[in-house]
Parts: C-alpha cells; sequence; structure tokens
C-alpha cells in the first residue's frame, strides 16, 4: 500500500491523480504537523470534497486554511482504512479529529496457562493470549474484589511460582480459608483442575450451573458419607448465592460494552460500562480531544474506532443513540475480534436499564468536568493576574528532582493545560551527566533535553515553566533557557516559605529582585501549589523505581551469555541465588541449557575471589 506524498501542492492536479479506491487520507499544516486524518471508500471523491466553494462547516473551513499538504495511503477494503485510520490518530494526535485522551490498559484477572496449578492474579497491560484473560474491568479496585471473590469461594493460589515450589508449609492464605495449598498436597491435582473449572465457569456467568454441579457432588458425598466434604459443598453453594443474589446477575448473561456520552457547551464525556459473564463490573469515563461542530454519531463512532484498537471487542455493544459508518464499524469490529460484534440500541428490558444508567453517569460526569474546568479556568485567569501577565497562560509545564542521599537521581516534567494535566506528555528523565546530590546539575539536564527536543520535533512549548526550588534553581533555567534561544518561555521559581509550610510559598521571578507572596486563599496558589505536588509525586515515584530496580538486580544479570530464560532455569533448578552460589561447576552444568563453559564462566563472576 504505497503512500502517495505531495511535495509542491497543486491542489486541483492533486485531486485528479488520486485513484477511486478506499484509503486513509493526511492533512498537514506549513511545519509538517498532522492536522487533520480520515478514511475513504473513493480517495478521489472524498478529497476532492474539500475544496468546494459551497457547503463546507466551519470546522472544515478553519482547518483548510491551514493545510500545506496531504498525503494518502491506498487500502485494499474501506474496513481496512478504518483501523489505519484510528491508529493514525491514536499516533499523531490531530487538531481537527476526535481524540481519545485516556489511553491507558485496562486490569485484567489472569489465570496462567503453564502450570498444573492455575494461578490467579492481577493483570494490567497488552492483552496477552497465553492462560485465560477475564475483563478488562473499569479499575483496579474492581480486579482485586474479584480476586478476593474467587479466593473465598473457589480457593485458588495467587502466589508466585518460585515460591510455591519452594513452600514446605501452607502459608497464612490458607489458614484464613483463601487457598487449598496445592504447594504441600493437601489437595490433588484433579480436584484443584476441578475448582479451576468451577472458577472459569463462574466468571463466564454461569454461576448457577457452578451451584447445580455442586449441588450434585454435595449429595454425592453425603451418600459417601464424607460428610465433611459434604459441608465444604455446602458452605460454597451458599457463598454462591449470596454473591449471585448482591451482583443481581440470574437474569443475564455473557459480555457487552454500554456506552453513553454526554455533551454540553463544549465539554463532552463517554461513559463506558463493562459487563463481563452478565455481571456489571462498573464505569469508566472519558474525556475526548473534539474539535467543534462535532455530531454525537460522529463521537460514537470516533470511540468506536479507537477505543477497540488494543481491547478486544466483546459479542456485543450497546449505545445510546446513532453512529455514523454503522456497517463499517460493525465489520471492522468484527475483523478485529475474530467473531461477529453486534452494535445495537435496546428499547426495552434490562440492557435498556444499562443504557439509562450509563447516560445518568455520563450526565453526571459531564456536570463534574464542568465545574472542574471553570474552577481551573479560573485559577489560570488568576495566575496570569499575580504574575502580572496581559494574556491567560495555556500550557504549564513544573520540573522537579528526587533522590536519596545522591542514589538514582530522577528529575520529573509535568504538563497541564486548561483541562488540566495532560499525562501523555510527562516525562522523567533518569540523571546520568552529574554526580550525586547535585541539585543544579540534574536540573540543567532535564531542562535542557526536554526542550532541546521540542525544538527539534518543533512541538509546542509551555507559556510558564515553574521549577521546584528558589533563586539557586531559577538561575540554572535562566541559563538554559538562554543557551537554547527561548526567552519567551516564562519562568517561576517556587520555593517553601521559612517554615515549609502550605500557603506560604515564595515565588521567585525573573523579573523580580524580591520573591512574590501571594494569599493563601488565591486561586493561581492553589493552581501552582497542585503542579508543583504533581511534580513531587512524579518524580518521587521515578525514584524509588530506579532505586529499587538497582538494589534488586540480579548479579547473574551481568554475567554475559546467560539470558533470562537461562537464569530463570537456574533459579528454578536451584531455588535461589544463594543455592546457586553454593553450587559447583559440575552442579551448574547439569541445568539445561548451561554447557560446560558458561557453567565456569558462572562460577568464576560469582566467586572472583577464587580466580
Amino acid at each position: 500500500m504505497p503512500d502517495l506524498p505531495v511535495r509542491h501542492f497543486d491542489f486541483r492536479g492533486f485531486v485528479r491523480a488520486l485513484p477511486d479506491r478506499p484509503g486513509v487520507y493526511c492533512m498537514r499544516g506549513e511545519s509538517g504537523a498532522v492536522l487533520y486524518v480520515g478514511k475513504a471508500k473513493r480517495l478521489k471523491a472524498r478529497v476532492g470534497s474539500y475544496f468546494r466553494r459551497t457547503g463546507q462547516s466551519a470546522k472544515t473551513r478553519a482547518m483548510m486554511k491551514h493545510v500545506a499538504d496531504i498525503q494518502v495511503t491506498m487500502t485494499r477494503t474501506e474496513a481496512e482504512a478504518l483501523l489505519l485510520e484510528s491508529n493514525l490518530i491514536k499516533a499523531h494526535r490531530p487538531r481537527y479529529n476526535v481524540v481519545l485522551r485516556d489511553d491507558k490498559s485496562y486490569p485484567y484477572v489472569h489465570l496462567t496457562g503453564n502450570h498444573a496449578f492455575a494461578r490467579i492474579r492481577f493483570y494490567r497491560g497488552a492483552y496477552r493470549r497465553d492462560g485465560r484473560l477475564f475483563g478488562p474491568y473499569p479499575n483496579a479496585g474492581a480486579v482485586r474484589a474479584a480476586l478476593k471473590e474467587l479466593q473465598r469461594l473457589f480457593r485458588l493460589r495467587v502466589c508466585e511460582d518460585t515460591d510455591f515450589a519452594h513452600r514446605e508449609r501452607p502459608c497464612l492464605q490458607h489458614q484464613m480459608g483463601r487457598c487449598s495449598a496445592p504447594c504441600v498436597g493437601l489437595i490433588t491435582e484433579a480436584e484443584y483442575a476441578q475448582d479451576v473449572r468451577d472458577a472459569v465457569r463462574f466468571l463466564a456467568g454461569q454461576g448457577q450451573e457452578v451451584i447445580d454441579d455442586l449441588a450434585g457432588r454435595m449429595e454425592a458425598a453425603a451418600a459417601r458419607l464424607e460428610f465433611e466434604r459434604a459441608a465444604v459443598y455446602r458452605d460454597r453453594i451458599a457463598r454462591l448465592q449470596q454473591v449471585a443474589v448482591r451482583q443481581d446477575v440470574t437474569t443475564q448473561s455473557g459480555d457487552a460494552d454500554i456506552i453513553a456520552v454526554a455533551m454540553d457547551g463544549g465539554t463532552t464525556v463517554v461513559s463506558l460500562g463493562l459487563v463481563r459473564g452478565g455481571q456489571h463490573l462498573g464505569y469508566q469515563v472519558f474525556i475526548p480531544q473534539v474539535p467543534a461542530d462535532t455530531s454525537p454519531a460522529e463521537l460514537r463512532a470516533a470511540f468506536l474506532s479507537q477505543h477497540y484498537e488494543h481491547v478486544p471487542p466483546p459479542p456485543e455493544i450497546l449505545l445510546d443513540g446513532e453512529i455514523d459508518d454503522a456497517e463499517l464499524i460493525i465489520e471492522a469490529l468484527s475483523i478485529q475480534a475474530g467473531h461477529a460484534v453486534m452494535v445495537r440500541q435496546p428499547q426495552r428490558g434490562q440492557r435498556q436499564r444499562w443504557i439509562e444508567s450509563a447516560s445518568a453517569n455520563a450526565t453526571q460526569a459531564l456536570r463534574l468536568q464542568q465545574t472542574s474546568r471553570a474552577n481551573l479556568e479560573a485559577r489560570f485567569g488568576d495566575l496570569a493576574v499575580a504574575l502580572g501577565w496581559s494574556e491567560v497562560p495555556r500550557r504549564l509545564e513544573c520540573f522537579d528532582v528526587s533522590h536519596t542521599q545522591g542514589e538514582a537521581t530522577v528529575a520529573s516534567c509535568v504538563v497541564f493545560d486548561a483541562e488540566g494535566p495532560v499525562k501523555s506528555a510527562y516525562r522523567r528523565f533518569n540523571i546520568t551527566s552529574v554526580g550525586g546530590g547535585d541539585d543544579y546539575g540534574a536540573l540543567r539536564e532535564a531542562i535542557y533535553r526536554r526542550y532541546e527536543r521540542l525544538i527539534r520535533e518543533e512541538a509546542a512549548l509551555p507559556d510558564i515553566v515553574f521549577i521546584d526550588g528558589g533563586r539557586g534553581q531559577l538561575g540554572v533555567a535562566e541559563a538554559v533557557v538562554a543557551e537554547l534561544g527561548i526567552p519567551e518561555i516564562g519562568l517561576v521559581g517556587v520555593a517553601k516559605g521559612p517554615a515549609r509550610k502550605a500557603g506560604e510559598e515564595q515565588l521567585f521571578l525573573s523579573s523580580a529582585s524580591a520573591p512574590l507572596r501571594l494569599a493563601p486563599h488565591r486561586p493561581a496558589l492553589h493552581l501552582i501549589q497542585q503542579i508543583r505536588d504533581e511534580a513531587h509525586r512524579f518524580a518521587i515515584t521515578g525514584h524509588r523505581q530506579r532505586r529499587a530496580k538497582a538494589r534488586t538486580r540480579s548479579v547473574l544479570e551481568d554475567i554475559p551469555g546467560l539470558g533470562p530464560k537461562r537464569r530463570q532455569q537456574l533459579l528454578r533448578q536451584f531455588g535461589g541465588l544463594k543455592q546457586i552460589m553454593h553450587a559447583g561447576v559440575a552442579e551448574l552444568s547439569q541445568v539445561p541449557g548451561i554447557s560446560d563453559s558458561l557453567a565456569r564462566r558462572i562460577h568464576a563472576d560469582l566467586h572472583p575471589e577464587l580466580e
């Protein structure tokens, strides 16, 4: 699928040269930034429509004033064009497209498949095929609640495989009645496998079938005079019935997503409800970037196209209204899912009540977002007044440095705009060019790396940069900004007051000889505190992660030729690093994948005093 680049832009000649086939087009501005990405069943007709003199929306007219170049990519089908469009929107985040702002991965319950005694665990990350994934869940709390329920109902293990392999007596989970202790042989492999099958059916919404099977097993155990086992089944049935009543899933089954939108006064919210195995798991709210004049049908279509890029679509998607290109989107979703996906608007029954609940959730989230935005706009406006700016700033950034006595120094940069934190633009910098404890040097490296790259990539620069520190830190920032030739950026040092209490911050400005103090009730000060505290949180989190990684790094990782799989094999064979240290060359060479020469190298690196 070759690209057709446009060098010296001749609109008429370009449109005439376009093929009459499906594809995707990218409209770019003078700087090369992508302004808009669209799909087309017929590229020539679709792109040509942008150059008509009449019938254009205000959004299209505003966009076309900035278009300097168009690039197109041909595809085999319109559904393929839709999938490519979604990928390009997520990659470039164009100004005139609907763009989902929240792109974090969902949490799942993961049932491992590489062990005779399967483990259940919390999992967040890319969708994986090994074992079984149940979900997605709307948040981490819902997953942890599900894991707790599964432990109580089916007593499945949650421990790591290494702990399982070397445990000699039951752990606390067994004593609390949450694990059947397969690690020490208190349950057979066949019995544990049955519990796993019951848990899978329960997660799939087949709780009543599990109850019926348990009732049969209870009666059979009682007939064999195994009353203790029968009592276990009885108690499990009672707990399952309590869960079924609490979740109200007796009349529904299957997986479904429920989508409702709310739009008002330039604020847009998408509410996504998740139903898995007939259980309503809760809602997640999305605040997308939406251009003016976007219709609800266009918004729903854009959400469906982008959201399911990395999340497998369920068999049923329930909507609160119409969508653009419905047949095309359904075809693309079915291709992604590998099975038929039904997209519909329910008019009655439980599914209609789900839609009503999702709509109410979206409306409430919209009101909260509008209130939050109004408060934020007031803070930005007061910040301009406090700093003596003639215009309200649009983009703020803040730097902080974190380390422990010079160890694992990390600098952070957080970004705020008129809608709050822009977490996709946050950055951390592992400081390597200066010695431990040199806060000025660390700050200089972070600021230089941040803005040298933004200048090189012609990306948006902030209006104001806050530095966690006083006059000295401000001087470092001023020197870097002067070196990079970007004096238009405003710089503010934020130092804690003499008593280091909130509300007593001192603001150091390049244009003032004395620090500025704002009243504790000023909205501007609240905004500064918020962005300063967020930078501190982001820096200290990164520092702790880097420090923990450095302290837990195994000496095995530094041995040449000993990759992750062989390290894992060694640890599994010997049970830990201590046992490996006591092993001789002959014992090491008995491990699968460890040759005699590698065994000698491992022994030599672990015992340099013997060389």
